[in-house]
This record gives structure tokens, C-alpha cells and sequence, in this order.
């Protein structure tokens, strides 16, 4: 671990981290944002939820470099998208989808700038709508809107289901995509460049800063490629302990400012 007076750039995961269980952004975390700021140090966004769901995010913190969406496979800033996206070739698309569907888990398709979903009674829409900032775009057909897919869910609260149909999924993508969980009910498919390792380096490199003098602040499993890449690895409070366990150290809970006490952590032992 770097010593602390090194690092550079702070990059945050969203849901379960910056942002309470509500969904709510809080006051202490936009004002550590605003001391890291102060310092001379930037800071970033990187998460599971699409650029919808992000910018709002991004601009409350007064974040004007680069965001990664979806797990890092879409870069963009409040200009626009930067470079090509990564996603999920169709014939890959199709046969995640196969799997989820055979699972009997509810699917969710993120492509187009739009979130694809065969109902809106899922537990799980009221709060997407809110993560995501849009609602979803009904239809039956599924697997034409898998052709170029940012982001394919499944979507289940048997945990113990998501674990086995996350085995599957891996097995048959064969090392060309990125599985993880986002959420204990939630099971992302995304391109295999597509990962919080890859979205650190890329928005490391696109900001001149070397990993090395990179924190990063996670709470899920998808946030461990990230944690093994970056000089500092933050894990929340409330987070599972093998998340806790590949951190440096660990802050409070996403519910006590969590991320508000990690800056002002990290601040307090560069000067």
C-alpha cells in the first residue's frame, strides 16, 4: 500500500458505497468530494449502472473527468461518451440468455441507451429506476436486443440460485466475459473488458495517474478486480467479508457516510 500523502485519485463504486440503501446521495459525501477537491485530488465514478443513473451523480459532486459505467466498459464525461464501448458480442448475448432463462430468473438487458425488461413487477424495478435513472422498455423478444448488449441481469432473490447459474454462465462464456454479482440479487454478464480492473487502469491512464497512487472504494465481489489492481483498496463497512478481506482497510457502512470518512481518512494522512 502506497503511503496515503501519494494518492492521486480517488475512484468510487455507487450502489451499496457512495449512495445510501435509498438510493439517496448524502450531504457528507458531497462535501468530502468537495475537501478532495480542495486538495488537488480528483475523483471518479465507477459502477455497474449506466451512464443514465451516473451523470446526475458526476455533477452533484462536481466531477468533471472521466466515469465508467457498466462496470467500466463505457467510459464517458459531461460531454459524452469517450472511445468505443465494450459489449457483449450476440452470439455470447444469446447463449446468457439461454442460461438465465432456463434458470427461471428474471432477465434485464441493458443495450441501446435502454433498459430492456419483459415485465415491471419485479421487487427490484422501483429501485433500478432509481439506480438507473430510466425505466424499462417492455418487451417480449429479448434476444434481439442481444446483439450488442452492454449489460445482461438476471435478476433473483434465491441467492443460492445466483451462485449456481453464475458458475454456469462462466463456464459457457468461456473466458469471454465478465460475470459477477453487482448486487446479492443481482447477476451481471458483461463484455470481458468490461470489469472493474480494466475501468480503474483505463480511467487511471485517461487521467495520467498511475494505479499505483489509485484508492479505490467498493463493496461487492464485481469491485475485487479493481481492488488487485489499485494502490489503495477501500471496502465499506456492511460489505461481505471476502470483500473486506481483499481490502487495505475498511471504512464505515454506506448507511454512516462511509465514503465521506475514507476521503477524510485518506486527507488527513497526506498532509
Amino acid at each position: 500500500m502506497p503511503p496515503m500523502n501519494e494518492i492521486r485519485l480517488v475512484v468510487s463504486d455507487i450502489d451499496g458505497t457512495l449512495v445510501r440503501h435509498d438510493k439517496s446521495l448524502p450531504d457528507a459525501n458531497i462535501a468530502a468530494a468537495c475537501r478532495l477537491a480542495e486538495a488537488g485530488i480528483p475523483m471518479a465514478l465507477i459502477s455497474a449502472r449506466p451512464r443514465s443513473g451516473m451523470a446526475w451523480i458526476a455533477e452533484a459532486l462536481g466531477i468533471d473527468g472521466p466515469c465508467g459505467a457498466f462496470n467500466g466498459g463505457s467510459l464517458f464525461d459531461r460531454h459524452g461518451v469517450i472511445g468505443t464501448p465494450q459489449r457483449l458480442g450476440a452470439h455470447l448475448g444469446l447463449r446468457i440468455l439461454r442460461l438465465l432463462d432456463d434458470a427461471g430468473v428474471d432477465v434485464w438487458v441493458f443495450a441501446d441507451g435502454l433498459w430492456y425488461a419483459r415485465n415491471d413487477t419485479n421487487a427490484h424495478v422501483p429501485r433500478e429506476k432509481l439506480s438507473a435513472g430510466l425505466s424499462p422498455t417492455l418487451r417480449d423478444d429479448l434476444a434481439a436486443v442481444c446483439t450488442a448488449a452492454d449489460k445482461i441481469v438476471g435478476v433473483s432473490d434465491d441467492a443460492a440460485l445466483l451462485q449456481r447459474v453464475q458458475a454456469e454462465v462462466l463456464r459457457a462464456a468461456q473466458g469471454e466475459a465478465t460475470v459477477a454479482l453487482s448486487q446479492p440479487y443481482f447477476l451481471d454478464a458483461t463484455a470481458l473488458l468490461a470489469n472493474k480492473g480494466d475501468g480503474v487502469a483505463a480511467l487511471a491512464s485517461a487521467m495520467g495517474v498511475p494505479l499505483s497512487e489509485v484508492a479505490v472504494i467498493g463493496d461487492m465481489p464485481n469491485d475485487l478486480p479493481m481492488f488487485a489492481r489499485a494502490g489503495l483498496a477501500v471496502a465499506m463497512g456492511q460489505a461481505p467479508q471476502a470483500v473486506r478481506d481483499a481490502a487495505q482497510w475498511t471504512t464505515r457502512s454506506n448507511e454512516e457516510d462511509g465514503v465521506a470518512w475514507a476521503i477524510d481518512r485518506i486527507l488527513a494522512n497526506g498532509t
